[in-house]
């Protein structure tokens, strides 16, 4: 989605990463909602190191309520969350967060992945990965979750 394509109507989320902006996280993201037709998109948010404690410290007290959290910051990210699922806190890392009421609430989809494939020597990297945009997707705008469309997505 283009920022001229943006209306009021637009339901937005964000993508907190280094590379944020150009990552695979915002293009599939980005992908799924506009291969469903979802009137949604991902605002990135490209921060560094020295940046994200401030960051994952204010956005409680932000307009930021749903925020996917890129690899190289899932686990520091679990620190800043008033509360963990039990998959992030037996990984030890979040992917992605939503601020209900102050409270910033971590959640990992690592098992709920795994769940979704009978045969798991079947799937790469890319489909693990696409799979939760597409669950975080399912969860957010109510997408659905088609299994048999992830390979094509990944080709468009």
């Amino acid at each position: 989605m283009q920022p001229y394509e943006i209306k009021p109507d637009t339901k937005l989320c964000t993508i907190l990463g280094y590379n944020a902006q150009t990552g695979y996280m915002r293009k599939y993201f980005n992908k799924l909602m506009k291969h469903y037709g979802i009137n949604a998109t991902a605002i990135a948010l490209n921060i560094t190191d020295e940046h994200f404690a401030f960051t994952m410290s204010n956005v409680r007290h932000s307009k930021v309520d749903k925020m996917m959290i890129e690899r190289e910051f899932q686990q520091k990210a679990a620190g800043y969350c008033d509360s963990l699922d039990k998959e992030s806190q037996k990984k030890g890392k979040v992917d992605f967060i939503e601020i209900e009421n102050g409270e910033v609430k971590g959640f990992c989809l690592d098992e709920r992945v795994t769940e979704l494939f009978e045969d798991l020597s079947l799937i790469d990297d890319r489909i693990r990965f696409l799979a939760k945009n597409v669950l975080i997707a399912n969860r957010w705008y109510d997408c659905p979750v088609e299994l048999n469309d992830l390979p094509l997505l990944i080709g468009e």
